[in-house]
């Protein structure tokens, strides 16, 4: 069994570097991978309500635990989504999360998208923090923010936020908003850590996976890694799901780490935060 090497958060609650993400993974079949994926070593898995696929992230958790896996080895992340958002709506979207997770706390809880236009991401964030400050949830977070969604939240709550998931990839390396996310204290978590596949193609990529006898998705895991980022790949089969953790064995050298980050174009696989509300 390979497991993750962790990352302490801001508050000194500490995650695993590699995750097990959820998005897309259809609701009857998340209990069996991500049962896969806690045998395979895997102890993070970050789902969100609308994924629609909570509750097999919780029937697998719990399956693992009664197996003797203890509770406090899990990490669970889930979100809240944008209708939801709102002080009092964003406590009843946790209170429905938990329900169907079936679990006595979440490690972490995170607004998914800033949505600015309803200007409602700080009475939100706030509700998050009345959670964290009950211990129902063990950290609190950010997804999909910009610059100035943290910026502008920094200045109304207490709490740092742990972490702000984003997408980033080698096609999409988000240099500025990562170098925010250390003067701000806040790790970096990518979400489309592959481009959804769109860069398995890439020469640069394959070049390097020929040269080290690895996959390019763990080329490209392991960029993330070395690049300090947290990082949730999905994978769909149990030869995938090992693969993606077996990216703590080898080292890219300084070069082969360049001509990644000289990948960079910005191109998105996914939504730009100030398109979604």
């Amino acid at each position: 069994m390979q497991l993750s090497p962790k990352y302490e958060l801001n508050n000194g609650v500490k995650i695993d570097v590699l995750g097990y993400g959820v998005y897309k993974v259809p609701a009857e079949e998340c209990l069996d991978l991500v049962s896969t994926a806690l045998d395979a070593g895997y102890r993070t898995v970050d789902t969100a309500a609308l994924y629609g696929n909570e509750e097999g992230v919780g029937a697998a958790i719990n399956h693992s635990i009664a197996a003797g896996t203890p509770r406090e080895e899990l990490f669970v992340t889930s979100k809240v989504w944008n209708t939801e958002q709102g002080y009092a709506s964003t406590l009843a979207a946790f209170a429905s999360s938990m329900e169907r997770l079936g679990l006595d706390y979440l490690d972490m809880y995170l607004i998914h998208w800033p949505c600015p236009a309803q200007d409602l991401f700080i009475p939100t964030y706030k509700a998050l923090e009345t959670l964290y400050h009950q211990g129902r949830v063990r950290a609190i977070g950010v997804s999909n923010f910009e610059e100035p969604h943290l910026r502008q939240l920094l200045e109304a709550v207490d709490v740092v936020p742990a972490v702000n998931q984003i997408e980033l990839h080698p096609w999409l390396t988000q240099t500025k908003l990562r170098a925010v996310h250390a003067e701000l204290g806040i790790a970096t978590q990518a979400w489309s850590p592959l481009s959804r596949g769109t860069i398995l193609d890439d020469p640069v990529l394959l070049e390097i996976a020929g040269l080290h006898g690895r996959s390019v998705a763990q080329i490209v895991l392991r960029w993330h890694v070395q690049s300090g980022h947290l990082v949730i790949p999905k994978a769909s089969s149990a030869q995938r799901i090992a693969e993606n953790l077996a990216v703590f064995d080898f080292i890219l050298d300084a070069s082969e780490m360049s001509r990644i980050n000289a990948m960079d174009k910005g191109q998105r696989a996914g939504s730009h935060p100030s398109e979604v509300n």
